[in-house]
């Protein structure tokens, strides 16, 4: 709770030095803030509590996922300092922006009542639908906040409808009390609807297929920064907060749970993968691929009992890949009209430090040693086969293959084409997101035990 708080005073304070005529500050002030509340997630860490009537509950599930969100939240900051250095005085409504959806996230994975979810989600996704329409003057960005705004707000009365049916059967809205009483067996068949519901909602939310159509079109218009935010901060939030509400809602899931499931994950690994290998332009493609790795951590839904670590683990592998690619390309593409791949030929003739970093990021989503990408997709496989769930391994390990092709077109541009442009200046914070970013998923890879080992 105390992060929470924390959070939402940095938003305020963020808002309060616009008025104070502070804007130059507010990049450093926030990232400042942003590591004095890490540093307060991390001091809280194994320490078990529950505020205000069960309906905030401090874990190592949510000081964990918490401590990885406020992370990722440090990086995008830094890249925004530059990314809207041409509208100075909106500095601070985006930077707050971020932070207010920060507590949205922290509040998803840190609920113990089902009313602190959907306040939580609706935070989160509120201040997505704004980011994504930002740029007003942009028809894409214009049509991917109103096609996100639609079907955001689908999704989150599927979520709503969801945790009124829940309530009609167990009478309670607290998650503990819902667990125990699905424990029992005496529970009305309406509740396992309600809960089909909330599901479905946070499929839309994390992009798996069939739920996925709106996704590549948000992501291509939205600006750059965006998109980032919502490829990897936005999507592990949703995937964890899913698994929390699986894990926690229902104390067994039937056969007919894992059949869905199981379809779902194969089909969004097949779909995002097929349709990556055809596009050109970067942000539809990383959008696919987000696709498919939520194909890959919904199988972590099949073994909620051993999957906690595994699937930070994963979530972290992945969105500190998204993060040090969307770096490079907000770089490449910040002066160009689109984002199509024939931006990136001869970065590695014109800066070899960018585009080895992008390349590293890539050999990470795609699973190759020695990227914290291939420790994750090896630890989830191992888990779901030890679960009996062969042929969805197998599927995994075919579209793992698959998803190489289209990463390597773009590795291939960076190395084997001539550069259409000449070399330009990296600002410093690009250079420092990108390079942290890939060390830390690098050191992952040599370490995996490190971040595994904090939920176990």
């Amino acid at each position: 709770m105390n992060t929470l708080i924390a959070i939402i005073g940095l938003g305020i304070i963020c808002l309060l030095m616009e008025i104070l005529n502070a804007r130059k500050a507010i990049v450093a002030v926030t990232v400042i803030g942003l590591l004095a509340v890490l540093g307060l997630t991390v001091a809280e860490f194994g320490i078990a509590d529950s505020r205000f009537n069960n309906m905030v509950v401090n874990s190592k599930f949510a000081t964990s996922f918490s401590g990885l969100f406020i992370i990722l939240t440090l990086f995008l900051v830094l890249l925004g300092g530059d990314f809207y250095k041409a509208h100075p005085k909106k500095l601070s409504d985006y930077i707050a922006m971020k932070i207010f959806l920060l507590a949205g996230a922290v509040a998803m994975v840190s609920f113990g009542n089902l009313a602190m979810f959907f306040l939580g989600i609706e935070v989160l996704s509120i201040a997505l639908y704004v980011l994504t329409g930002s740029n007003r003057l942009s028809l894409k960005s214009n049509e991917a906040g109103m096609k996100y705004f639609l079907m955001g707000s689908f999704a989150s009365g599927f979520i709503l409808f969801g945790i009124c049916l829940i309530y009609g059967a167990t009478g309670s809205f607290d998650v503990a009390e819902i667990y125990e009483l699905s424990k029992s067996g005496l529970i009305p068949q309406w509740f396992n609807i309600g809960l089909g519901m909330m599901v479905i909602g946070m499929l839309f939310k994390v992009a798996a297929a069939p739920f996925h159509f709106w996704a590549p079109d948000v992501y291509e218009g939205s600006p750059s920064l965006t998109t980032a935010l919502m490829s990897t901060l936005a999507k592990v939030v949703a995937i964890a907060s899913l698994y929390k509400l699986v894990s926690g809602l229902n104390a067994e899931t039937d056969l007919r749970f894992e059949w869905v499931i199981g379809i779902i994950s194969v089909l969004s690994m097949t779909v995002g993968n097929l349709l990556a290998l055809r596009q050109q332009n970067v942000k539809r493609m990383l959008a696919f691929s987000g696709i498919s790795h939520a194909g890959f951590m919904l199988l972590f839904l099949l073994n909620l009992t051993v999957s906690p670590g595994t699937l930070l683990y994963y979530a972290a592998a992945y969105a500190l890949s998204g993060i040090a690619s969307f770096a490079v390309i907000i770089y490449v593409c910040k002066d160009k009209d689109n984002e199509n791949i024939v931006n990136f030929n001869g970065l590695g003739k014109t800066n070899p430090v960018m585009a080895a970093v992008l390349t590293f990021a890539l050999l990470s989503m795609a699973g190759i040693p020695i990227f914290a990408g291939f420790f994750a997709k090896f630890m989830l496989f191992t888990q779901t086969v030890e679960g009996g769930y062969l042929a969805l391994v197998i599927a995994g390990v075919v579209n793992s293959i698959v998803s190489v092709g289209y990463y390597f077109k773009l590795i291939l541009a960076m190395y084997t084409k001539d550069a259409e442009a000449e070399k330009q200046s990296v600002p410093v914070a690009y250079y420092i997101v990108a390079v942290v970013a890939i060390i830390l998923n690098v050191g992952m890879g040599l370490f995996p035990s490190a971040i595994v080992d904090l939920l176990s």
